[in-house]
């Protein structure tokens, strides 16, 4: 798995290191290894070091410090080396001392370079760029590398409420902070520069897709379609019959074991997937082992009676689309169940759930929400955010944007019912499941050859399931 440390539990891992180490090691130690990567950025861009220019943008503080011992680290590899002090009194002046004894310039405008080193605000910042900076930023056209965390862009919750740095990699030093996942268009390619920390817990964690691959579940020489899992949908209507397909569809790939369907769309279903047993109404349904319910379902009354009565049972729910739109006024109904619950809502349901939009910290605002209400959260977006009650907070970057068409979050409900019903926990569910997901999208958009890129539709993101697994459990071999 991969960790997410915030800003705080940095300085304090920091402390007893600076404690230790005579002045200035440690942040020359992180200087040394930002200055190789921007070597190595040159090198790939321009095809050398030596002669290549560089502008380093300096604020204040030890981020701007780490910018200017770079540079003259850089200089020392025959780089040509700038310094565009933002604010002159405030400049780290060890640093600026470096720079200036290995020959490098400080400057009053930003010229022409090859690559700029953003180190205008670090882990501590808070807010947009002031009007100084931000002016000088827009004008860049080089490739940027930032220092820790692209300047404007919050460190923990990835927000950025106003002008704000866009780099081309950012490098970060003793761990990985939230940004990095939460902001990943932002921080561009993130390079992670050891300094010798020892860590806590972290606040966030992903799974890897080696991870995904060696929890995945593939049937052993004992199993039978019920041990496998059985998993329940409760999908579609009159108006949307797709929903039920689509979900379906996506339970079927996801696991071996059998997938029950309840509900208006039988026929389709089953004409669509012959494996799959239908039920008209929930009494004639069958003995499953998880339920989804909500995609395409419809919010009438109904609807609703067979959302509390399957929030009755004893069984792990995956909540979903029109059946959380129902739970928005109904959230006693999951107060005080002793079995796994899922809600799966975009921005927009979570908004409906809890009265207020989750930005600009999806994190706190996630974990709030599971803890209020005792169940686990997964909240979509190109960084989904996946809570527990408990507050166990994982994290799952998409990698692009192919998921974002309509009937994606039926596909997703169906791989999580799966998955319950195979008898994950619901936060590794959810994990796995959102890891998968935007792997089949991303094998749909881009075909079996990788060489082009296509819009896709729920149906080819649907039909790349198998593809997605059988990749991240190639990874454990």
């Amino acid at each position: 798995m991969r960790a997410y440390y915030t800003p705080e539990q940095i300085r304090n891992a920091e402390a007893p290191l600076l404690n230790s180490l005579p002045n200035g090691v440690l942040m020359r130690r992180a200087a040394y290894g930002l200055a190789t990567v921007v070597a190595a950025e040159l090198t790939a861009r321009t095809g050398g070091v030596a002669g290549r220019r560089v502008t380093i943008l300096v604020g204040t503080g030890d981020n701007g410090g780490d910018g200017l011992w770079a540079g003259a680290y850089l200089r020392r590899r025959g780089v040509s080396v700038s310094a565009l002090l933002l604010d002159p009194a405030r400049a780290h002046a060890e640093g600026l001392e470096a720079l200036r004894s290995s020959g490098g310039r400080v400057v009053t405008q930003c010229g022409p370079a090859d690559v700029v080193i953003d180190a205008i605000v670090g882990i501590s910042g808070r807010g947009p760029l002031r009007p100084d900076a931000a002016a000088v930023v827009a004008q860049i056209t080089a490739p940027i590398v930032s220092v820790d965390v692209p300047s404007g862009v919050d460190a923990e919750t990835g927000a950025a409420p106003g002008p704000a740095v866009t780099a081309d990699v950012t490098v970060t030093f003793g761990a990985r902070k939230p940004v990095h996942v939460l902001a990943v268009p932002r921080c561009g390619r993130v390079e992670l520069i050891d300094i010798g920390l020892s860590l806590p817990a972290p606040m966030l964690a992903s799974f890897e897709p080696a991870d995904v691959g060696q929890i995945w579940p593939i049937p052993t020489a004992s199993d039978d379609k019920y041990s496998q899992g059985v998993v329940g949908i409760l999908a579609g209507s009159a108006t949307f019959p797709g929903a039920a397909l689509l979900c379906v569809g996506a339970a079927v790939a996801a696991t071996s074991g059998m997938v029950r369907y309840v509900g208006s769309a039988g026929a389709e279903v089953v004409s669509h997937y012959p494996e799959v047993v239908a039920a008209p109404n929930l009494d004639a349904a069958g003995r499953v082992q998880a339920w989804v319910v909500g995609p395409g379902f419809g919010t009438d009354e109904p609807s609703a009676e067979t959302v509390r009565r399957v929030l009755e049972s004893d069984l792990p729910v995956v909540v979903d689309a029109d059946a959380l739109t129902i739970l928005a006024g109904n959230e006693h109904w999951v107060a005080g169940r002793t079995a796994p619950t899922l809600l799966t809502p975009h921005a927009g349901e979570f908004a409906r759930l809890t009265g207020t939009d989750p930005s600009p910290d999806r994190v706190g605002a996630v974990r709030d929400l599971a803890a209020r209400w005792g169940v686990t959260v997964l909240l979509k977006g190109r960084a989904t955010i996946m809570a527990d009650a408990d507050g166990t907070t994982l994290v799952s970057d998409a990698g692009g944007s192919a998921a974002s068409t309509a009937g994606s979050g039926d596909v997703l409900s169906g791989i999580l019912g799966a998955l319950l019903a195979s008898g994950m926990s619901p936060s590794t569910a959810a994990a796995c499941g959102a890891k998968v997901h935007a792997l089949a999208a991303a094998r749909a958009a881009h075909g079996s050859r990788g060489e082009f890129a296509a819009p896709v539709s729920a149906s080819p993101l649907c039909a790349s399931i198998s593809d997605a697994i059988r990749t991240v459990r190639s990874l454990t071999d």
